[in-house]
Protein backbone atom coordinates (compact mmCIF):
# COMPACT_ATOMS: atom_id res chain seq x y z
CA UNK A 1 0.00 0.00 0.00
CA UNK A 2 2.66 2.41 0.71
CA UNK A 3 3.98 2.40 -2.47
CA UNK A 4 0.79 2.89 -4.39
CA UNK A 5 0.43 6.00 -2.03
CA UNK A 6 4.11 7.46 -2.62
CA UNK A 7 3.02 7.08 -6.66
CA UNK A 8 0.32 9.72 -5.81
CA UNK A 9 3.78 11.62 -4.99
CA UNK A 10 5.64 11.24 -7.88
CA UNK A 11 6.28 14.17 -10.12
CA UNK A 12 5.54 14.17 -14.11
CA UNK A 13 4.78 16.32 -16.60
CA UNK A 14 1.40 17.08 -18.43
CA UNK A 15 1.20 17.25 -21.83
CA UNK A 16 -0.29 20.85 -23.48
CA UNK A 17 -1.40 20.70 -26.75
CA UNK A 18 -2.25 23.80 -28.73
CA UNK A 19 -0.94 25.42 -32.14
CA UNK A 20 -2.82 26.78 -35.13
CA UNK A 21 -3.71 23.13 -36.71
CA UNK A 22 -6.01 22.57 -33.60
CA UNK A 23 -7.38 26.10 -33.85
CA UNK A 24 -7.93 25.19 -37.67
CA UNK A 25 -9.59 22.08 -36.74
CA UNK A 26 -11.79 22.84 -34.22
CA UNK A 27 -12.83 26.30 -36.56
CA UNK A 28 -13.81 23.04 -39.12
CA UNK A 29 -15.81 21.37 -36.56
CA UNK A 30 -17.57 25.12 -35.65
CA UNK A 31 -18.67 25.28 -39.04
CA UNK A 32 -20.13 21.64 -39.06
CA UNK A 33 -21.83 21.85 -35.78
CA UNK A 34 -23.66 25.50 -36.98
CA UNK A 35 -24.60 23.69 -40.32
CA UNK A 36 -26.40 21.22 -38.30
CA UNK A 37 -28.35 23.70 -36.73
CA UNK A 38 -29.71 24.97 -39.76
CA UNK A 39 -30.73 21.70 -40.62
CA UNK A 40 -32.99 21.34 -38.12
CA UNK A 41 -33.68 25.10 -38.97
CA UNK A 42 -32.50 26.24 -35.89
CA UNK A 43 -30.52 29.36 -34.82
CA UNK A 44 -26.93 27.99 -33.86
CA UNK A 45 -25.48 29.18 -30.55
CA UNK A 46 -23.12 32.39 -30.26
CA UNK A 47 -19.46 31.77 -30.08
CA UNK A 48 -16.63 33.31 -29.71
CA UNK A 49 -15.60 35.03 -33.01
CA UNK A 50 -12.22 32.61 -33.39
CA UNK A 51 -10.41 30.62 -30.90
CA UNK A 52 -6.66 30.74 -30.90
CA UNK A 53 -3.60 28.86 -30.16
CA UNK A 54 -1.47 29.64 -26.99
CA UNK A 55 1.59 31.25 -27.55
CA UNK A 56 4.36 29.13 -28.91
CA UNK A 57 6.46 30.53 -25.65
CA UNK A 58 4.07 28.51 -23.67
CA UNK A 59 5.43 25.71 -21.42
CA UNK A 60 3.55 22.68 -20.68
CA UNK A 61 3.22 21.98 -16.53
CA UNK A 62 5.87 19.67 -14.97
CA UNK A 63 6.71 17.87 -11.86
CA UNK A 64 2.65 17.49 -11.27
CA UNK A 65 1.83 14.50 -9.03
CA UNK A 66 -1.13 12.58 -9.63
CA UNK A 67 -2.17 13.73 -6.09
CA UNK A 68 -2.30 17.55 -7.07
CA UNK A 69 -4.55 16.75 -9.99
CA UNK A 70 -6.71 14.83 -7.55
CA UNK A 71 -6.56 18.31 -5.22
CA UNK A 72 -7.46 20.36 -7.95
CA UNK A 73 -10.40 18.07 -9.02
CA UNK A 74 -11.84 18.12 -5.13
CA UNK A 75 -10.93 21.69 -4.16
CA UNK A 76 -12.98 23.21 -7.27
CA UNK A 77 -16.27 21.07 -6.53
CA UNK A 78 -16.39 21.80 -2.48
CA UNK A 79 -19.10 23.47 -3.30
CA UNK A 80 -21.11 21.84 -5.57
CA UNK A 81 -23.88 20.99 -3.45
CA UNK A 82 -23.84 16.97 -4.20
CA UNK A 83 -26.62 16.12 -1.99
CA UNK A 84 -26.84 14.90 1.52
CA UNK A 85 -23.94 13.29 1.55
CA UNK A 86 -21.63 15.99 0.79
CA UNK A 87 -19.07 14.83 2.67
CA UNK A 88 -18.19 11.85 0.44
CA UNK A 89 -19.44 13.47 -2.82
CA UNK A 90 -17.42 16.95 -2.23
CA UNK A 91 -14.20 16.30 -0.23
CA UNK A 92 -13.39 12.89 -1.19
CA UNK A 93 -14.87 11.67 -4.50
CA UNK A 94 -11.57 12.92 -5.99
CA UNK A 95 -10.29 9.99 -3.97
CA UNK A 96 -11.86 7.28 -6.50
CA UNK A 97 -9.47 7.87 -8.72
CA UNK A 98 -6.23 7.68 -6.77
CA UNK A 99 -5.57 4.79 -8.51
CA UNK A 100 -6.52 5.98 -11.85
CA UNK A 101 -3.43 7.88 -12.69
CA UNK A 102 0.35 7.33 -12.96
CA UNK A 103 3.36 9.28 -13.28
CA UNK A 104 6.14 8.52 -15.30
CA UNK A 105 8.99 9.98 -13.51
CA UNK A 106 10.08 14.03 -13.87
CA UNK A 107 11.03 13.64 -17.42
CA UNK A 108 7.66 11.42 -18.60
CA UNK A 109 3.93 12.61 -18.64
CA UNK A 110 0.83 11.69 -16.66
CA UNK A 111 -1.18 8.71 -17.94
CA UNK A 112 -4.19 6.33 -17.02
CA UNK A 113 -2.97 3.12 -15.04
CA UNK A 114 -4.21 0.05 -15.85
CA UNK A 115 -7.16 0.82 -13.02
CA UNK A 116 -8.12 3.69 -14.92
CA UNK A 117 -7.86 2.12 -18.08
CA UNK A 118 -10.07 -0.47 -17.52
CA UNK A 119 -13.42 1.74 -16.17
CA UNK A 120 -15.60 0.76 -18.04
CA UNK A 121 -20.12 1.99 -19.20
CA UNK A 122 -21.02 5.38 -17.23
CA UNK A 123 -18.13 5.31 -14.92
CA UNK A 124 -15.90 6.01 -18.44
CA UNK A 125 -18.03 8.73 -18.77
CA UNK A 126 -18.02 10.28 -15.34
CA UNK A 127 -13.97 9.85 -15.01
CA UNK A 128 -13.62 11.76 -18.43
CA UNK A 129 -16.05 14.67 -17.03
CA UNK A 130 -14.32 14.70 -13.42
CA UNK A 131 -10.43 14.15 -14.82
CA UNK A 132 -11.41 16.63 -17.21
CA UNK A 133 -11.84 19.01 -14.72
CA UNK A 134 -8.91 18.53 -12.34
CA UNK A 135 -6.38 18.26 -15.31
CA UNK A 136 -8.23 21.34 -17.04
CA UNK A 137 -7.90 23.38 -13.85
CA UNK A 138 -4.00 22.40 -13.35
CA UNK A 139 -3.45 23.76 -16.86
CA UNK A 140 -5.70 26.54 -16.41
CA UNK A 141 -3.46 27.45 -13.18
CA UNK A 142 -0.08 26.50 -15.06
CA UNK A 143 -0.87 29.00 -18.48
CA UNK A 144 -1.97 31.97 -15.98
CA UNK A 145 0.49 31.96 -13.12
CA UNK A 146 3.22 31.83 -16.23
CA UNK A 147 1.67 35.58 -17.76
CA UNK A 148 1.21 37.27 -14.94
CA UNK A 149 4.36 36.94 -13.22
CA UNK A 150 3.77 37.10 -9.28
CA UNK A 151 0.35 36.91 -9.48
CA UNK A 152 -2.47 34.17 -7.24
CA UNK A 153 -4.87 32.32 -9.08
CA UNK A 154 -8.29 31.63 -7.75
CA UNK A 155 -10.99 29.20 -9.90
CA UNK A 156 -13.74 29.48 -8.73
CA UNK A 157 -17.45 27.76 -9.94
CA UNK A 158 -19.65 29.89 -12.23
CA UNK A 159 -22.70 28.78 -11.46
CA UNK A 160 -22.37 29.78 -7.97
CA UNK A 161 -21.15 33.45 -8.75
CA UNK A 162 -23.98 33.52 -11.31
CA UNK A 163 -26.58 32.88 -8.34
CA UNK A 164 -25.65 35.90 -6.72
CA UNK A 165 -27.43 38.09 -9.19
CA UNK A 166 -28.69 36.10 -12.33
CA UNK A 167 -31.40 33.65 -13.21
CA UNK A 168 -29.63 30.80 -14.31
CA UNK A 169 -33.08 29.23 -16.21
CA UNK A 170 -33.22 29.84 -19.64
CA UNK A 171 -29.43 29.93 -20.44
CA UNK A 172 -27.88 26.42 -21.26
CA UNK A 173 -24.47 27.93 -22.32
CA UNK A 174 -22.53 28.79 -19.43
CA UNK A 175 -18.39 27.63 -18.48
CA UNK A 176 -17.52 25.61 -16.07
CA UNK A 177 -15.44 28.16 -13.73
CA UNK A 178 -14.06 31.59 -13.50
CA UNK A 179 -10.12 31.80 -13.28
CA UNK A 180 -9.65 35.35 -11.39
CA UNK A 181 -5.95 36.66 -11.21
CA UNK A 182 -5.52 38.81 -8.54
CA UNK A 183 -2.99 40.48 -6.48
CA UNK A 184 -3.84 42.68 -3.31
CA UNK A 185 -4.36 46.23 -4.44
CA UNK A 186 -4.13 45.30 -7.90
CA UNK A 187 -6.76 44.95 -10.63
CA UNK A 188 -8.15 41.36 -10.74
CA UNK A 189 -8.62 39.86 -14.55
CA UNK A 190 -11.02 37.08 -14.89
CA UNK A 191 -11.11 34.22 -17.58
CA UNK A 192 -14.76 32.51 -18.47
CA UNK A 193 -13.09 28.71 -18.31
CA UNK A 194 -14.75 25.59 -19.73
CA UNK A 195 -13.05 22.22 -19.14
CA UNK A 196 -13.91 18.81 -20.62
CA UNK A 197 -13.02 15.90 -20.90
CA UNK A 198 -13.00 11.89 -23.39
CA UNK A 199 -11.15 8.74 -23.80
CA UNK A 200 -11.02 9.08 -27.65
CA UNK A 201 -8.31 10.02 -29.89
CA UNK A 202 -7.51 13.82 -30.43
CA UNK A 203 -9.70 13.92 -32.87
CA UNK A 204 -12.79 13.70 -30.15
CA UNK A 205 -11.47 17.26 -29.08
CA UNK A 206 -12.42 19.48 -31.23
CA UNK A 207 -15.95 19.11 -31.48
CA UNK A 208 -15.75 19.14 -27.53
CA UNK A 209 -13.77 22.84 -27.78
CA UNK A 210 -16.05 23.94 -30.71
CA UNK A 211 -19.14 23.59 -28.03
CA UNK A 212 -16.79 25.16 -25.31
CA UNK A 213 -16.41 28.66 -27.83
CA UNK A 214 -20.65 28.68 -27.04
CA UNK A 215 -20.20 28.44 -23.26
CA UNK A 216 -17.35 31.15 -22.76
CA UNK A 217 -19.08 33.48 -24.67
CA UNK A 218 -22.24 33.67 -22.52
CA UNK A 219 -20.34 35.62 -20.02
CA UNK A 220 -18.71 39.03 -20.94
CA UNK A 221 -16.75 40.82 -17.88
CA UNK A 222 -16.74 44.42 -19.11
CA UNK A 223 -16.76 45.95 -22.86
CA UNK A 224 -18.98 44.23 -25.21
CA UNK A 225 -17.13 40.68 -26.64
CA UNK A 226 -13.77 41.92 -24.90
CA UNK A 227 -13.68 38.84 -22.24
CA UNK A 228 -10.43 36.58 -22.15
CA UNK A 229 -11.15 32.72 -21.69
CA UNK A 230 -9.50 29.63 -22.13
CA UNK A 231 -11.20 26.32 -22.74
CA UNK A 232 -9.42 22.66 -22.28
CA UNK A 233 -10.51 18.92 -23.53
CA UNK A 234 -8.49 16.68 -22.17
CA UNK A 235 -7.40 13.37 -23.99
CA UNK A 236 -7.04 10.45 -21.87
CA UNK A 237 -5.50 8.22 -24.17
CA UNK A 238 -5.52 4.28 -23.79
CA UNK A 239 -2.28 3.98 -24.90
CA UNK A 240 -0.13 7.09 -24.64
CA UNK A 241 -0.01 10.23 -21.98
CA UNK A 242 -2.80 12.56 -20.64
CA UNK A 243 -3.38 15.21 -23.27
CA UNK A 244 -5.03 18.87 -22.71
CA UNK A 245 -6.05 20.14 -25.78
CA UNK A 246 -6.18 24.12 -25.25
CA UNK A 247 -7.38 27.18 -27.26
CA UNK A 248 -7.51 30.33 -25.79
CA UNK A 249 -9.87 33.98 -26.95
CA UNK A 250 -7.97 37.16 -26.34
CA UNK A 251 -9.52 40.58 -25.23
CA UNK A 252 -8.66 43.42 -22.82
CA UNK A 253 -11.92 43.09 -20.79
CA UNK A 254 -12.62 40.77 -18.22
CA UNK A 255 -10.81 43.65 -15.88
CA UNK A 256 -11.93 44.49 -12.45
CA UNK A 257 -11.34 47.02 -10.01
CA UNK A 258 -8.91 47.27 -6.91
CA UNK A 259 -10.92 46.47 -4.19
CA UNK A 260 -10.14 45.01 -0.67
CA UNK A 261 -12.39 45.85 2.58
CA UNK A 262 -15.49 45.27 0.78
CA UNK A 263 -14.86 41.31 0.54
CA UNK A 264 -15.57 41.24 4.61
CA UNK A 265 -18.79 42.51 3.77
CA UNK A 266 -21.67 39.28 3.30
CA UNK A 267 -23.21 39.98 0.31
CA UNK A 268 -27.08 40.66 -0.59
CA UNK A 269 -28.76 39.42 -3.69
CA UNK A 270 -28.48 42.08 -6.67
CA UNK A 271 -30.97 41.15 -9.47
CA UNK A 272 -29.41 41.39 -12.80
CA UNK A 273 -30.74 40.85 -16.11
CA UNK A 274 -30.44 37.57 -17.68
CA UNK A 275 -29.03 39.32 -20.84
CA UNK A 276 -26.03 40.48 -22.71
CA UNK A 277 -26.24 44.65 -24.49
CA UNK A 278 -24.49 44.73 -27.74
CA UNK A 279 -23.71 48.03 -28.44
CA UNK A 280 -25.55 50.04 -31.45
CA UNK A 281 -23.79 49.25 -34.88
CA UNK A 282 -24.55 51.91 -37.76
CA UNK A 283 -28.23 51.52 -38.36
CA UNK A 284 -28.43 48.42 -35.72
CA UNK A 285 -29.42 49.63 -32.47
CA UNK A 286 -28.50 48.52 -28.89
CA UNK A 287 -29.28 44.47 -28.61
CA UNK A 288 -30.12 42.77 -25.52
CA UNK A 289 -29.17 38.97 -25.86
CA UNK A 290 -29.63 35.89 -23.78
CA UNK A 291 -26.40 35.90 -21.68
CA UNK A 292 -24.47 37.35 -18.37
CA UNK A 293 -23.06 40.71 -18.70
CA UNK A 294 -21.10 42.18 -16.10
CA UNK A 295 -21.71 46.21 -16.52
CA UNK A 296 -18.35 48.74 -15.01
CA UNK A 297 -21.25 49.89 -12.61
CA UNK A 298 -21.41 46.15 -11.28
CA UNK A 299 -17.54 45.33 -11.61
CA UNK A 300 -16.83 46.01 -7.82
CA UNK A 301 -19.60 43.65 -6.08
CA UNK A 302 -18.53 40.98 -8.65
CA UNK A 303 -14.82 41.25 -7.41
CA UNK A 304 -16.81 40.38 -3.83
CA UNK A 305 -18.57 38.18 -5.20
CA UNK A 306 -15.79 35.99 -6.73
CA UNK A 307 -13.40 36.70 -3.40
CA UNK A 308 -16.10 35.32 -0.86
CA UNK A 309 -17.46 32.37 -3.36
CA UNK A 310 -13.33 31.72 -3.20
CA UNK A 311 -13.34 31.74 0.30
CA UNK A 312 -16.22 29.63 0.77
CA UNK A 313 -15.17 26.71 -1.51
CA UNK A 314 -11.54 26.87 0.97
CA UNK A 315 -13.51 26.52 4.53
CA UNK A 316 -16.22 24.01 2.88
CA UNK A 317 -12.95 21.91 2.13
CA UNK A 318 -12.08 22.34 6.14
CA UNK A 319 -15.48 20.52 6.37
CA UNK A 320 -16.53 23.54 8.57
CA UNK A 321 -20.31 23.89 7.55
CA UNK A 322 -21.02 26.58 10.17
CA UNK A 323 -18.24 28.72 8.62
CA UNK A 324 -19.36 28.22 5.49
CA UNK A 325 -22.57 29.31 5.65
CA UNK A 326 -21.73 33.35 5.69
CA UNK A 327 -20.45 33.56 2.67
CA UNK A 328 -22.97 32.46 0.87
CA UNK A 329 -26.89 34.18 0.41
CA UNK A 330 -29.70 31.82 0.11
CA UNK A 331 -29.65 32.13 -3.96
CA UNK A 332 -26.20 30.46 -4.26
CA UNK A 333 -26.76 28.13 -1.44
CA UNK A 334 -26.06 29.30 1.50
CA UNK A 335 -28.89 27.68 4.05
CA UNK A 336 -27.24 24.33 2.66
CA UNK A 337 -24.39 25.14 5.18
CA UNK A 338 -26.97 25.94 8.05
CA UNK A 339 -28.22 22.41 8.48
CA UNK A 340 -26.71 20.17 11.62
CA UNK A 341 -24.01 18.41 10.17
CA UNK A 342 -23.26 14.46 10.90
CA UNK A 343 -20.04 12.62 10.66
CA UNK A 344 -22.38 9.56 8.48
CA UNK A 345 -23.48 11.71 6.01
CA UNK A 346 -21.94 15.53 5.39
CA UNK A 347 -18.25 16.26 6.57
CA UNK A 348 -17.48 17.75 10.00
CA UNK A 349 -13.98 19.99 10.61
CA UNK A 350 -13.31 18.06 13.98
CA UNK A 351 -9.27 17.50 12.88
CA UNK A 352 -5.55 18.70 13.15
CA UNK A 353 -2.86 17.72 11.67
CA UNK A 354 0.83 18.93 11.15
CA UNK A 355 1.61 18.29 7.25
CA UNK A 356 4.77 19.10 5.49
CA UNK A 357 5.40 21.49 8.82
CA UNK A 358 2.01 23.29 8.57
CA UNK A 359 -0.59 22.95 11.16
CA UNK A 360 -3.93 22.28 9.47
CA UNK A 361 -7.70 21.82 10.79
CA UNK A 362 -9.79 20.31 8.73
CA UNK A 363 -11.69 16.73 8.18
CA UNK A 364 -11.33 13.11 7.75
CA UNK A 365 -13.14 9.98 5.62
CA UNK A 366 -11.78 6.42 6.21
CA UNK A 367 -11.85 4.21 3.38
CA UNK A 368 -10.90 0.85 1.79
CA UNK A 369 -8.22 1.66 -0.97
CA UNK A 370 -7.07 -2.08 -2.74
CA UNK A 371 -8.84 -3.84 0.25
CA UNK A 372 -6.43 -1.90 3.02
CA UNK A 373 -8.06 0.67 4.84
CA UNK A 374 -6.48 4.41 4.30
CA UNK A 375 -7.36 7.69 6.11
CA UNK A 376 -7.72 10.73 4.25
CA UNK A 377 -7.50 14.14 5.19
CA UNK A 378 -8.72 17.42 3.87
CA UNK A 379 -8.02 20.93 5.47
CA UNK A 380 -6.50 24.31 5.43
CA UNK A 381 -3.93 25.78 7.03
CA UNK A 382 -5.12 26.55 10.52
CA UNK A 383 -3.59 30.25 10.73
CA UNK A 384 -6.04 30.91 6.62
CA UNK A 385 -8.72 29.30 8.84
CA UNK A 386 -9.08 31.10 11.62
CA UNK A 387 -9.09 34.39 9.24
CA UNK A 388 -11.92 33.35 7.35
CA UNK A 389 -13.70 31.99 10.18
CA UNK A 390 -13.76 35.75 11.17
CA UNK A 391 -15.02 36.96 7.70
CA UNK A 392 -11.44 38.44 7.17
CA UNK A 393 -10.91 37.80 3.53
CA UNK A 394 -9.13 40.45 2.44
CA UNK A 395 -6.76 39.55 5.24
CA UNK A 396 -6.39 35.72 4.11
CA UNK A 397 -5.06 36.99 0.67
CA UNK A 398 -2.55 39.23 1.82
CA UNK A 399 -1.89 36.13 3.97
CA UNK A 400 -1.92 33.90 1.06
CA UNK A 401 0.05 36.35 -1.16
CA UNK A 402 2.46 37.12 0.86
CA UNK A 403 3.62 33.53 1.22
CA UNK A 404 6.51 32.16 -0.70
CA UNK A 405 4.93 29.15 -2.39
CA UNK A 406 3.33 30.20 -5.97
CA UNK A 407 2.81 26.90 -7.06
CA UNK A 408 0.90 23.38 -6.24
CA UNK A 409 3.55 20.85 -4.55
CA UNK A 410 2.92 17.22 -3.05
CA UNK A 411 5.08 15.42 -1.51
CA UNK A 412 5.63 12.16 1.08
CA UNK A 413 5.45 13.33 4.68
CA UNK A 414 7.37 10.83 6.79
CA UNK A 415 6.43 11.93 9.98
CA UNK A 416 2.95 11.64 9.61
CA UNK A 417 3.33 8.68 7.00
CA UNK A 418 1.46 9.73 3.69
CA UNK A 419 1.00 11.78 0.78
CA UNK A 420 0.33 15.06 1.13
CA UNK A 421 -0.46 17.74 -1.56
CA UNK A 422 -0.72 21.47 -1.25
CA UNK A 423 -2.40 24.51 -2.79
CA UNK A 424 -1.20 28.41 -2.83
CA UNK A 425 -4.86 28.63 -0.96
CA UNK A 426 -3.74 26.95 1.68
CA UNK A 427 -6.16 23.59 1.26
CA UNK A 428 -4.47 20.55 2.07
CA UNK A 429 -5.11 17.16 0.56
CA UNK A 430 -3.65 13.87 2.10
CA UNK A 431 -3.80 10.35 2.21
CA UNK A 432 -1.89 7.65 4.51
CA UNK A 433 -2.49 3.86 5.32
CA UNK A 434 -4.85 3.74 8.85
CA UNK A 435 -2.44 3.03 11.68
CA UNK A 436 -3.23 -0.25 14.01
Amino acid sequence: MEKILRGLVEPSSVALSSGEGLAGKVESAVAKDDVRYKEKRQDPPRRKPRLLSLPATQSSPSGVAPLSVLHALGRSISLDKQGSARGLAEHWGCLKYALALEARGEDGYSVLSEEGRSTQRQHKTVQAHELGVGFGVVAAEHILRERYRGHRVSVVPVETVLRAGWPLTGNRYRPRFFAEVWKPGEQAIVFPIVCKGHHGRSSSSYPQLASASAHVEAVHIGPWNKTPSLVFSTELSMKGPVVVHALHADGDGGILPVQEEEMNVRLRYRPMPPQIMKPAEGPHPEEGMLGFHVLPRDAEWFRCVLARVDAAGAVAFTGDNQATAPYLIKQQGGHNYTRQSHAVTSSVRDMEHTLLGIHCVGTEHIFRLNGERVEAFSGLASDLFELLSGLRVNKYRREVDARQEQNPYAKWDESWGGAVSVRPDGSVLAIRRLRA
